[in-house]
């Protein structure tokens, strides 16, 4: 039979047009129409987005969070490693462009760990996030033993110490000093002498962390939940600590909490005692460092990619090196969006399990540098290549607002913004 190139309505036939469940997220090479997806069901499974450094994925997930924050009946919580999503972010040729709180007022918070930083950047934040030394736990330690150089030893340690010291294990472990008492204390506990330098080496490192505090008068985890619970998207800046030490302990410390209480929400909800919870999505940047083949078990991150939706909770993962990603937890992603990859394992990584793989292999490796997509998935009916939508002009912004589904709300950020 006969084959044409694909014309403007045949997109729209199999695509669709924008409506109030489809956000127009760019258009395919070479063509004008409109390329839609399909927001809620995206968010019922967790994905992914790929590319090397400066290829534009930090442009494409702040899309994606919009195009969610429009259309799908879902929260995100986004750990913002280098403060893009918030207030204002970059655009790929550097300059400022508006950020989510500026473009939905009513319905995102600014949360931050350096205040300072913040301020500095004329940023208003909602909330200022402190960890105290007791509300560190020895699985929060566990997932550091990688940047803390934490041997297997110490972190058995660190459990032992949990049980002696109860809660304040934290703070009396980082205090313990070169004694005969100390010395006595290891020996019951069947520690070795260069097992504890090494933990309280990696407690110090922890513990000069600005926003670890011995006391904290709120619990951040509460102000997270609430914010959720009352259907506000939280994004929480990092400002000048964008260690990787400090972004893996603040995000797995807080997620793990809060999956806690999503699952006890849900579990209530399924036994007819409580109301289901709004379903979470969770955006994690430099994602291989949670999900790597050694602790994607063990991680909160790993269990939220394996279970899917269970619990209301799913995932948005951005990495430039997905072969560093366990194999499972990328053949869970529904939907993957992958700008340009030049290692191969990367790519096998993005396309393992897809049909077509080496044809759209070849599809990958010739996008440009910048400003070019692929997706594949189970939020398009078929793979294609497209280029962004543009933003960061004033139409683009107003673009985006007049597509609110609450038209009150499209009118005050309208005005917002004008």
């Amino acid at each position: 039979s006969a084959v044409n190139l694909a014309e403007d309505r045949d997109i729209e036939l199999v695509f669709g047009k924008e409506d109030k469940e489809r956000f127009w997220i760019g258009n395919p090479l070479d063509m004008e129409t409109k390329l839609c997806i399909n927001l809620p069901e995206l968010v019922k499974r967790s994905n992914g987005i790929f590319g090397k450094s400066g290829t534009g994925k930090t442009f494409l997930t702040r899309m994606l969070l919009i195009g969610m924050l429009q259309k799908s009946a879902c929260v995100n919580l986004v750990f913002d490693m280098h403060s893009e999503y918030g207030w204002a972010g970059s655009s790929e040729k550097g300059r400022s462009v508006k950020a989510l709180k500026q473009l939905f007022p009513s319905k995102v918070a600014v949360f931050t760990l350096d205040e300072e930083n913040s301020r500095n950047r004329g940023v208003s934040t909602d909330y200022v996030v402190k960890i105290g030394y007791n509300e560190i736990e020895p699985e929060d330690m566990s997932l550091l033993r990688q940047t803390l150089n934490l041997t297997d030893p110490a972190v058995e340690a660190i459990y032992q110490m949990r049980r002696k010291f109860g809660s304040d294990w934290f703070l009396r472990t980082s205090e313990l000093d070169d004694s005969e008492e100390t010395r006595e204390l290891l020996n019951r506990l069947n520690i070795h002498e260069s097992t504890f330098q090494n933990l309280q080496r990696g407690l110090n490192t922890v513990k000069r962390l600005p926003f670890i505090q011995q006391k904290t008068e709120q619990n951040a985890v509460h102000r997270v939940i609430d914010y959720l619970s009352r259907g506000i998207n939280v994004v929480l800046e990092f400002g000048r600590y964008t260690d990787i030490t400090a972004y893996i302990l603040v995000a797995n410390l807080l997620t793990r909490r809060i999956y806690s209480q999503y699952r006890d929400k849900t579990e209530k909800a399924m036994s007819g005692t409580g109301e289901a919870p709004i379903p979470l999505v969770i955006t994690i940047e430099e994602a291989h460092k949670f999900l790597n083949r050694d602790i994607a078990e063990k991680t909160i991150f790993g269990t939220i990619a394996r279970e899917m939706r269970k619990y209301n909770v799913t995932l948005l993962v951005i990495d430039q090196r997905p072969s560093g990603i366990d194999e499972e937890v990328m053949s869970q992603m529904g939907t993957k969006i992958t700008c340009l990859l030049d290692n191969e394992r990367d790519m096998d990584s993005v396309l393992s399990g897809v049909s077509g793989k080496s044809e759209l292999k070849s599809v990958l490796a010739k996008l440009s540098a910048r400003q070019q997509a692929l997706i594949f998935g189970h939020a398009v009916p078929m793979p294609v290549a497209f280029q962004p939508r543009e933003y960061g002009s004033a139409e683009s912004y107003k673009s985006f607002s007049d597509t609110v589904n609450d038209p009150e709300q499209a009118k005050k950020d309208i005005e917002d913004l004008w």
